[in-house]
């Protein structure tokens, strides 16, 4: 292993009067300065930019850019995120001028094509989770939650149902509470049993007239399918209540078994996890809901509608909707990937998705788990989880270190600490998209890893420019500008 150096900044490698610009003659027309700019808003020296020739930007950005992780160049074994690969198709397709140059403002005559898409998007999704209608508005998962008890809370008003409670687990992604809060609803924590599913019993201890909606993800964040999800949608339907499916982990039930048919009544997806779009830097997302007839009435307006006569159309004429919820109709960049994506696979193609990113988890986890323990018996789904709580009791070695070590090896770490129901959480998911090769050599990985001196670990990364920061201070303090 080496060490990579940090590359300097642009401002320590500027030299005074070196650049490449060829700057035009000026076409401002010949006036005192004071006339064009008020006196007030003109600098009295030039900006302090960094001066290069263009060669040496361009090296400095390459460079930069090879000490970043990427699907396409490093496993990412991203508990939860389901960090697969991309296809460079979908990039392409979606960078056709037909697509790209399209603006929202464009009369829908102009759109037809794009809508047809979308309104075919929508029926696909409807058909996955064997629900009745979609609005494809949100724009990424965790505001698809939140849209979609938005929907539930609109749905029981109309009902003149007053209800104030949603049901969570207690091994729930954070955004499940949050989205219940921003909803109007508190959020009531069901505990987990033994197995690392739903506790029935606490469950239905909680269940009451008060209960709008059981939040649940299936399967779960520890990596496991819930069997009891119809006995608790048949408990929460004979109260009233709502069943969501946090969509997340889809990518583990893809054609195999609808989320409709195990009695949810609403969920949303994340194309970026479950379709392959990119993921992750901030960029834009998606997250589109799914619901039962019952509650299509509320969803966000405008949805994409088709006349009789063929023509397609964005419906804004729906009185009971929650109203829109966010700018233009959605991000159809993303949606359009994930089309691309679907249609590419088709529904046996879906389906192995889910059957080859269960297998990859299955013999990734069987090569581990004798060091790695998992704390819950039997097979997983698409993830498992691991825990280092012996190498913390015995070695004072924390996920963390485990995490920060596998740098070294040119891995990115799995999810570390989620879900709290497990100590010393080792979050893992390999994902379709890996070859059984890249499974053996990552194990092997852990399994040194598992050999080393504590203090190796405790120290690592070693071959980073940064090995440890203050994550808290980093976090707190940010500098975000150069101080000559």
């Amino acid at each position: 292993m080496y060490k990579l150096v940090q590359p300097p900044l642009l401002f320590e490698s500027s030299r005074a009067g070196r650049g490449t610009a060829v700057l035009p003659p000026c076409d401002v027309p010949d006036r005192p300065l004071d006339e064009l700019i008020p006196a007030d808003q003109q600098r009295l020296t030039p900006p302090p930019l960094p001066e290069l020739g263009e060669l040496d930007v361009v090296r400095h950005y390459t460079n930069l850019s090879t000490l970043n992780m990427s699907i396409d160049s490093n496993f990412y074994p991203l508990g939860s995120c389901t960090m697969k690969y991309n296809p460079k198709r979908n990039e392409r397709l979606a960078a056709l001028p037909g697509l790209l140059a399209q603006h929202p403002y464009q009369d829908e005559s102009t759109l037809q094509g794009l809508l047809a898409i979308l309104y075919d998007l929508q029926e696909i999704l409807a058909e996955i989770a064997g629900l009745d209608a979609v609005s494809l508005q949100p724009a990424a998962g965790a505001q698809g939650e939140l849209t979609a008890l938005l929907v539930a809370a609109r749905y029981f008003r109309e009902k003149g149902d007053s209800r104030s409670q949603v049901l969570i687990p207690d091994s729930a992604h954070g955004t499940n509470p949050a989205s219940a809060h921003l909803s109007g609803f508190d959020a009531v924590t069901i505990k987990s049993d033994g197995r690392g599913l739903v506790d029935l019993e606490d469950f239905k201890a909680k269940l009451s007239d008060q209960t709008a909606v059981f939040m649940m993800t299936n399967p779960n964040t520890a990596g496991l399918f819930d069997p009891q999800v119809r006995e608790i949608a048949d408990l929460l339907h004979a109260r009233g209540g709502l069943l969501y499916l946090d969509g997340a982990n889809m990518n583990a039930i893809l054609g195999v078994v609808r989320p409709g048919d195990m009695g949810v009544d609403l969920m949303h997806y994340n194309p970026h996890k479950t379709f392959s779009g990119p993921h992750g830097g901030g960029g834009p997302g998606a997250g589109p809901i799914a619901v039962r007839d019952r509650l299509a009435p509320f969803l966000p307006a405008p949805i994409v509608a088709r006349k009789a006569g063929g023509e397609y159309y964005l419906d804004h004429d729906r009185p009971h909707s929650i109203g829109r919820v966010r700018s233009f109709f959605g991000n159809t960049g993303v949606l359009f990937r994930a089309y691309c994506y679907i249609r590419s696979q088709g529904p046996q193609g879906l389906k192995r998705i889910a059957q080859h990113a269960v297998l990859n988890a299955n013999y990734l986890k069987a090569l581990v788990d004798d060091v790695y323990p998992v704390p819950y018996d039997g097979p997983c789904m698409h993830e498992f989880v691991a825990s280092a709580r012996t190498f913390a009791k015995d070695k004072g070695v924390r996920a963390m270190d485990i995490a920060k070590r596998l740098i070294d090896y040119n891995v990115h770490a799995p999810t570390i600490y989620f879900p709290l129901i497990v100590s010393e959480a080792l979050m893992i998911e390999p994902t379709e998209t890996e070859s059984r090769e890249t499974l053996e050599s990552f194990a092997e990985i852990l399994l040194a890893i598992a050999a080393e001196d504590p203090e190796t670990l405790h120290r690592a990364p070693h071959t980073t420019p940064i090995s440890r920061p203050d994550e808290v201070k980093a976090a707190k303090q940010p500098v975000l500008s150069w101080q000559g």
